[in-house]
Parts: structure tokens; sequence; C-alpha cells
């Protein structure tokens, strides 16, 4: 990358290799003289994006789709009547998905039940009688649509901790994908969006329960640090961004069931590397009455979802996936625990590449924390 930035090399001669890198940071972490990576892969990602015309499906996506709340309902009402009607097992018997790629087929068969947001717990109406922190939720794009119920679980149960919740109705997406792709410009726009609609009001802190939008949210002043007019806005609003499992290990949450279950936990990279939040999930976990922990070796490793890495590089990233159900074999779990929705997903594609379905769950650590304290979203 330094000879590409130098113009002795070509962005051609050095593309093959780095675009098969997984953006997981974990070089970071290790590094004795602090090399900041990530910033690195972008300047380069950045380039190649502004060398090379995105596919239009992909910008109509990422650009339109995504931070767009009409389409975002528009998905959660479509994947809704496609699976109530039962349309997806219609579709898979008949073969009618072999017109797909393989890597649209492996994930249509593994795409969680959508359901709506529900209007009861977003509107605030289960508070606390003395709130312990005053906390806005960031609800992100893709988490909205595919797993509404653990944005929603993860509501109740800081409210069960203690907290006051706001939902901004003006947030839009993190703009991390964007981010992913290279596409600099509209992640900033993305990033000026939701800086401004949580400036509404003061919170304690802006919390999410994904791990890959709060790596991008907590690095929006690195984003904007060329800026002199966002960038200290962009820093204090970076500073209050925090991952769900850091404030229910700090506040503490009361159990009312025990889980007898053999459980182990696959850590997002993201989260790990970039928020450089590691014990807390654990903490939470091991402190659920009954259950066994077992940690997973390698647990650092990629899981190979890394934002769309997962669909840009199908048989790449499915090669990282074997090896990590390797190690999931080692421990025999009843139940994996994700921190974020790409992980989830992965790993769900994991169980099933490896016929598991029945002997393991794959649920995020918001999910297990709800049911240990006996809390549904209402």
């Amino acid at each position: 990358m330094k000879l590409a930035a130098e113009g002795k090399i070509s962005l051609d001669e050095i593309s093959d290799s780095l675009d098969l890198c997984l953006g997981c940071r974990a070089c970071e972490t290790a590094c004795p003289t602090n090399v900041q990576y990530g910033k690195i892969l972008e300047s380069f990602k950045v380039a190649k994006s502004e060398s090379n015309q995105s596919p239009f499906i992909e910008k109509l996506a990422l650009q339109n789709a995504l931070p767009n709340k009409f389409w975002q309902k528009a998905a959660v009402r479509t994947l809704g009547i496609y699976q109530k009607t039962k349309l997806n097992k219609l579709a898979r018997k008949s073969g009618l998905l072999r017109v797909l790629p393989e890597r649209l087929r492996a994930f249509e068969e593994i795409t969680p039940v959508v359901q709506p947001p529900k209007r009861k717990v977003r509107q605030n109406t289960i508070l606390p009688k003395k709130a312990k922190l005053n906390v806005a939720f960031f609800t992100g794009c893709v988490m909205d649509v595919f797993f509404a119920k653990i944005n929603d679980l993860s509501i109740r149960l800081l409210e069960h901790a203690g907290c006051h919740v706001t939902i901004i109705k003006e947030q839009t997406c993190c703009g991390a994908l964007q981010h992913h792709s290279g596409d600099k410009s509209f992640t900033k726009k993305l990033a000026k969006e939701n800086i401004t609609a949580f400036e509404q009001a003061e919170y304690d802190y802006v919390v999410n329960s994904i791990g890959g939008c709060g790596a991008m949210l907590v690095e929006y002043d690195k984003l904007l640090e060329n800026e002199p007019q966002w960038v200290e806005r962009a820093e204090k609003f970076a500073k209050k961004n925090i991952d769900i499992s850091v404030i229910l290990s700090s506040l503490g949450i009361s159990f009312e069931k025990e889980i007898n279950k053999v459980v182990t936990y696959q850590p997002s990279c993201h989260l790990l590397n970039v928020q450089k939040v590691k014990d807390d999930p654990v903490k939470l976990i091991t402190s659920i009455p009954g259950l066994t922990y077992l940690p997973l070796p390698q647990a650092d490793m990629c899981c190979g979802s890394a934002g769309i890495y997962n669909i840009v590089h199908y048989e790449e990233s499915m090669d990282i996936l074997d090896e990590k159900m390797k190690h999931v074999h080692t421990v025999r779990p009843a139940v994996i625990v994700t921190s974020n929705p790409g992980c989830h997903l992965q790993m769900c594609l994991g169980v099933k590449r490896e016929g598991l379905e029945k002997k393991i769950r794959v649920v995020h650590i918001v999910e297990l924390l709800a049911e240990a304290c006996g809390i549904e979203a209402v």
C-alpha cells in the first residue's frame, strides 16, 4: 500500500491480495508499533472505489435501500409475507431458488423469521421507576430488518437494568457497510445525519447491540477528522457510544430462571478489536444461573462474515467458517452466543453446513440474557 501510495506500483497489482483482507483489524491489537492498519486499508478501498465504478445494484442497496426507512419497512413486510405464506419452503422444494447464485441460496435458507418492531416497546411505555441512566438506543438498519426482536429485547433489558431509553426517529444507517465498500463520501453523509439526530437532547450514552455498527459509530471522529466544523461534534458523539454488554455488565441485571445449557461465545471482531470490548459479554454470560460456559478455541479468529465479505468472497468466507466450525466441534455447545447480526447469520450458516441445526442454537447475547431474566418483547 505504501508503494502504491508513492506511485511505484499500481492499485491493480495489490488488489487481489488486499481484497481478501477481512478487515477484522486483529493485526492492530497485535502490532507492537501501533500501526493503524484499518485506516490504511480504508484509504486503499477509497482509492479503488474512485478508480472503479461500483456495480449499480451494490450502489442502489448501500445508498438508497439501507438508509431509507421506507425500504426497510417494505423489506420487513415482503419477507414477512414470503415466510408466513410458506413461499420460502415452496421455493426451496420446487427448485426455484436454483436460479440464484449459491451464496444467495445459502443465506436465504438461514434467514431468521422477521418480525416488525414492537410499537409498545419503541414508544417507551415501560419505564423504570427511577432511571439510573438516560440513554438513546441505536437501532441500525440491517438489524432492524432481520433482528428487530433483538432490538426490542435490548430496550427491555436496558429498562430492566434501570435505564430510561429513547429511540431517536431521525437516526439512520451507521455507514459501516458503505465504509467497507470504499464509499467514504456517503459514509460521511450518514455520520453527519446521525450526529445531528442524536444532538437533539443530552444522553449519558448512545447504546447499541451491534458490534459492527458500534465500531463505526465510535470512529466518527476519525472519519470526520479533516472537517473542522464537524470534528468536535463527532468526538463528543463517538465518546458516548457504547455496546449494550458494557452497560448491562456495569449496572448489573437480576435473573429469574436457570439456563442449564453448555454455551460458548463467538465475539464480533469489531466489538473486540475496535471497541476493545472483551470481558463484559463473557462476564454477563457466566453470571447466568445454571449455565456451563466453555471458551471457544481461537475465538478471536474471524468467522468470515466481515461486513459484506461473505457475499463478495463467498468461497473464501466458507473456508474460514469451516475452520471456525472445527473449533465449535471441540466444545460441543448447545448454544453459540454472538454479538453482531453478520456474525449471527454466519454462525447459523456454519451450523447448517455441519448438519447441527437440531443440536446447536445460535443466539444473540441479548436473547440469552432476556431469556434468563424472563423478559419478552411484548
